[in-house]
């Protein structure tokens, strides 16, 4: 049951009699929190949301705050309070949950009842880490991320459907699952859905997610403390291994070796692999070509730039989630105007509604324009292909129709690669989409330009000045 007033983040509150801290102690903890707290989110979100909290008391294991007005209270169950109790939990065993209040001298802001989220207990993802409990380690993964909240269009349909089989199968059905896609497009969504819907329905298995950055760490840390044999033993042993963000290990030869050993070692075993990246296998520089081979003998599904529909669909779900009245014309208005990734259209969503409720003032066009000025003109500027096309033609002196022809010659040819690879750099098109635009080439077409004009700049410096040169037109 949910008060008007008091909402927690529950982590699995024992029965026993209330027990108090002594003020003092109390408030010698929470400076040892804010200290990591302010290290970790930085000086104005700290000023903005964890400053404002006060501590009334720790009974039973719950540490009760106080803070001055509802929108905050929510906001800090959201986004805070699991892990304010993780860091108190790592100082004091004992703490077991937060329960965030509403100070009774302040008036609260326009209310939002049922705003509770639940939350899994501060311990566990350590207990997951260090084993002791089988099945999952849980570390990294959002809890919103779930397949149920996943909004499903025409530029995700494949990556969300292969994601759903390797979630839903009792048996590998392709190895591995390879996601590619831009920023912000649902990479990370899906990949977070497989987990928990794993975890939710054979608990039995063992799934282990983490960026590829983590891994080239613990890798790191393994080599350094003489543990490798230690390392090996924790990753073949998973039954779901899932690497986030791979192309992070591109250049890094011995964290490459062990990451394809590991693979073939769960592949041999009949393990699933899902592996995530901002590019295909083929695609990513620096990446051995052994390692390219093993990524690309699965299923690779593209996540292609979003559409309308798809981000009014977004904007829709997410204000139901946050339970929201936002005027249809100021989603339709945001799903035009905000086209680059999800992640930027849901946080101007949340910057709208958060503006709304602490201002006090009506959800419009107008003050939508306002808020997101900064983020509106930084899509504004983001160019087409076309005005890419004929900045490149004016340059190099070449007509803009030669840019879709046939010809092969290199005064043509060589603009038209360098036409290519700005596309793939200053837009978040896809790279069959890219190819459709130059007389509907093939998406190794644009692979292979991109990948000339890389290397033409490393040897020509007067060639990268006049790639850089356009780039700056046109960004411009």
């Amino acid at each position: 049951m949910i008060d008007a007033t008091s909402s927690s983040a529950i982590f699995n509150k024992p029965e026993a009699e209330p027990q108090e801290t002594d003020q003092d102690t109390i408030l010698a903890q929470w400076s040892t929190v804010n200290a990591q707290l302010r290290a970790e989110i930085g000086e104005a979100a700290f000023q903005s949301w964890i400053k404002p909290i006060k501590i009334r008391s720790i009974e039973d294991g719950v540490v009760n705050v106080t803070v001055p007005t509802r929108f905050m209270r929510d906001w800090i169950v959201a986004h805070y309070a699991e892990r304010i109790a993780s860091i108190w939990q790592s100082e004091v065993p004992e703490v077991v949950s937060l329960d965030v209040s509403v100070r009774s001298d302040r008036s609260p802001v326009q209310p939002r009842e049922n705003m509770k989220r639940q939350t899994p207990a501060a311990g566990e993802n350590a207990r997951d880490m260090a084993g002791g409990r089988q099945g999952h380690n849980n570390a990294g993964l959002d809890a919103r991320f779930v397949f149920d909240n996943f909004v499903v269009g025409k530029p995700n349909e494949f990556a969300y459907a292969a994601s759903r089989r390797v979630a839903e199968a009792e048996r590998v059905p392709f190895n591995p699952l390879f996601l590619y896609g831009g920023v912000g497009l649902g990479k990370t969504h899906l990949m977070h859905a497989i987990a928990w819907h794993i975890r939710q329905t054979t608990p039995e298995r063992t799934v282990l997610y983490l960026s590829a950055e983590k891994f080239m760490h613990r890798f790191v840390q393994a080599i350094r403390e003489s543990t490798t044999m230690d390392f090996k033993d924790q990753f073949r042993s998973v039954d779901v291994l899932m690497i986030d963000d791979v192309q992070f290990i591109a250049g890094k030869e011995s964290t490459q070796e062990e990451f394809f050993h590991t693979f073939n070692a769960l592949v041999d075993q009949g393990r699933q692999i899902v592996i995530s990246a901002d590019k295909s296998p083929s695609d990513l520089v620096g990446m051995e070509e052994r390692l390219i081979s093993r990524l690309n003998c699965g299923l690779v599904a593209d996540i292609h730039a979003t559409t309308y529909e798809l981000r009014l669909g977004i904007l829709q779900s997410k204000a139901a989630q946050i339970r929201a009245d936002i005027p249809s014309k100021v989603m339709e208005f945001l799903a035009h105007k905000i086209t680059s990734n999800v992640r930027e259209l849901e946080g101007g969503l949340n910057r709208v509604v958060a503006h709304s409720q602490l201002i006090g003032r009506d959800i419009t066009i107008e003050a939508t324009q306002e808020v997101l000025h900064d983020l509106l003109r930084a899509n504004d500027r983001r160019v087409s292909i076309e005005e890419i096309q004929k900045q490149v033609a004016n340059h190099c002196n070449i007509r803009i129709s030669d840019m879709h022809s046939a010809r092969r010659a290199r005064s043509v040819a060589r603009p038209r690669q360098v036409a290519m690879y700005l596309a793939k750099q200053l837009t978040a098109r896809s790279l069959p989409e890219i190819g459709r635009k130059f007389g509907g080439r093939d998406h190794t077409t644009v692979m292979h330009a991109v990948r000339k004009v890389e290397e033409l700049k490393s040897m020509d410096p007067g060639f990268a000045e006049d790639v850089e040169l356009l780039r700056r037109m046109l960004e411009g």
